[in-house]
Order: C-alpha cells, then sequence, then structure tokens
C-alpha cells in the first residue's frame, strides 16, 4: 500500500499542518470532513488543553484526524503522546526532533505515524525508525523551518530518492497547480498551513486572513536567522519589530521569549498585528478568496487533474 489516502483512510491527498498552539477542532474537522487529514498541533500547550480540542474534534468529525507533536518544543512529551493512545486517533505527526524512540509505541497500537523532515538524512532515518509516511518541508512554509532553508522544489527530489516510503511535499503549497506540480515530482500528496488559515471555518482573526489576501511576494519574512532559529511570517508591525531588535543584536533567549505562542495568539486569535506575530508562508503571495475547505479541496483536485493532463499533452 502505498496511497497516503488509502494508508490515512481519507479521501484526497491533502494533509493539514500543525498550527501550534492557535489550533483548534473547527478547522481540524472540517479539514477532515472535506476529505483530507485534519491535524491538530500540540504546540506548547498543556495536556488537557490539547485533549479538549481532540476531545471537541472527535464531537465534529467521525473521520480521521491527527495530533502533530513537536518533539523538542512541547514540555509535556509523555503526556502528549499518552493521548494519541488514549484517544486511539487514526495518526500521529511528529516532528522538531528524534522520532525514533517514540514510533514503536505507536506503531504497535496501529497508529499511522508521520515525520516531518527538512533533509533526506532525516528521512532515511525516519523511515528506518518504522515510519509510514514522510512530509518534507521545505523553506517556503510557514512557522519553524530548518536552518538548511532548502526550497521545496529542491528538498523533494532529493528525498524520493532516498526512501521507499510515501513522501507528502509541503511549503508552497496551496492550489491545484501546486498539488499537480508535486504529484508530477513523484510525491504522494501534500500538506498545506497558510492556505487553510484563509478558509471560512478557520477560526482566526480577521486581521489575520487580509494579511493573506493583500499578501504580494514580499508579504513574509524571515526573522531569527541570526539566533539559528529561522521562522518564517507575514510581513506585519510586530515582524518590524523583531527584525529591529536582531539588527540591534539579541541571544536565541530573547527571541524565544517574543516570538512564544502567547505573541503568536496575540496575531492570529486577536488580531494585534503590533502586539503579536503571524505565521505565513510564500503561498500567501497567490491567495486571493476564502473559500470553505471543501470548495478549496474540490477545486484543488479539479485543477490539478486539469493541469497533469494538460502537461502530459505537452510531450505529445
Amino acid at each position: 500500500m502505498d496511497k497516503v489516502t488509502e494508508i490515512l483512510g481519507i479521501s484526497y491527498p491533502i494533509l493539514q499542518g500543525g498550527m501550534g498552539n492557535i489550533s483548534n477542532a473547527q478547522l481540524t474537522s472540517a479539514v477532515s470532513e472535506a476529505g483530507g487529514l485534519g491535524t491538530i498541533g500540540a504546540g506548547t500547550m498543556p495536556p488537557e488543553e490539547v485533549e479538549e480540542i481532540i476531545l471537541e474534534t472527535k464531537k465534529l468529525t467521525e473521520k480521521p484526524f491527527a495530533l502533530n507533536i513537536p518533539i523538542s518544543v512541547t514540555e509535556h512529551l509523555k503526556e502528549i503522546a499518552g493521548l494519541v493512545l488514549k484517544h486511539d486517533l487514526a495518526a500521529v505527526s511528529l516532528s522538531a526532533g528524534n522520532p525514533a524512540p517514540l514510533i514503536p509505541v505507536f506503531k504497535e497500537r496501529g497508529i499511522k505515524v508521520i515525520c516531518v523532515v527538512a533533509s533526506a538524512k532525516q528521512a532515511v532515518k525516519a523511515q528506518h525508525a518504522g515510519a509510514d509516511i514522510i512530509v518534507a518541508e521545505g523553506y517556503e512554509a510557514a512557522g519553524i523551518n530548518s536552518n538548511l532553508e532548502t526550497t521545496t522544489l529542491t528538498l523533494i527530489p532529493q528525498i524520493l530518492g532516498a526512501v521507499n516510503i510515501p513522501v507528502i511535499a509541503a511549503g508552497g503549497i496551496g492550489s491545484g497547480k501546486g498539488l499537480a506540480a508535486m504529484l508530477a515530482l513523484g510525491t504522494s500528496g501534500v500538506q498545506m498551513g497558510t492556505r487553510l488559515i484563509a478558509t471560512v471555518e478557520a477560526p482566526f482573526h480577521e486581521n489575520y486572513k487580509n494579511t493573506l489576501l493583500e499578501a504580494d511576494d514580499k508579504g513574509t519574512v524571515i526573522v531569527g536567522r541570526s539566533v539559528g532559529r529561522v521562522r518564517r511570517i507575514m510581513k506585519t508591525p510586530y515582524a518590524d519589530k523583531l527584525l529591529a531588535h536582531e539588527r540591534e543584536g539579541m541571544d536565541s533567549e530573547g527571541f524565544a521569549r517574543i516570538t512564544s505562542e502567547d505573541y503568536h495568539r496575540k496575531g492570529a486569535l486577536e488580531g494585534r498585528l503590533d502586539e503579536g506575530f503571524i505565521n505565513g508562508g510564500q503561498v500567501s503571495s497567490l491567495i486571493a478568496d476564502i473559500p470553505t475547505v471543501a470548495e478549496l479541496f474540490e477545486r484543488m483536485m479539479k485543477e490539478a487533474r486539469e493541469s497533469l493532463t494538460a502537461g502530459a499533452e505537452k510531450l505529445v
């Protein structure tokens, strides 16, 4: 079995990226109901808050969804991992750390394991440890990124040549054409984050969504490079403040403090763009509307089929 739709029990090869502490049941369930794999991001939330979102999601959908665990970020790794087992989730997504010790725990219970990587070396290690699916995330993506800064277009072929389990592309994808391009490269599907922010069901502040709609090719900036913590966010007044702090000199602890999930929530949930940041990938420059998740997925699948057919015809 190499089709992610069969492995995960979903209709479309589209996964939701983990969204840290702004994760919620509304968007997660909407993605799953629309045929993709909805994902709750554990971020730095305490276990009881994560469990509340899991329970609410289960009320809204009976379809499969996953929990993303950022291994080196969460302070409650054992407890968060235990929630996956307690609630018998269909899949778990492991990122930001070494997944090898956790993978057997989930595999023993028949839970599918997705590992997010940024290099072929990481992908090989994840496959060797027992991962079912690899998500290869390029530098175009929103939020915390690898210091390797490898683009999706160059990362995907490297990883496809290194492993023999399904590979999902992430970073810079938000349309059917993007899906078609990744399928043409040989991936088994895509993971999206930024594009799903700009949907009807996403319960984020209008300032966040409007910033995505108004973004051009200079709409995102990289912060944290000076302290080895690369993060792509939307260009906002708070982003300008972060860049100014970096230019003045800042250590990693200071940067971590002013880019904590508290400031993420201020921007994304409260719309206070001068007091908090909002994550956003380079695909933001391609976002022009706010459809429902179902409308987005149906449009993407139609456009992907048409694009692949048109591309094949050009080779004849």
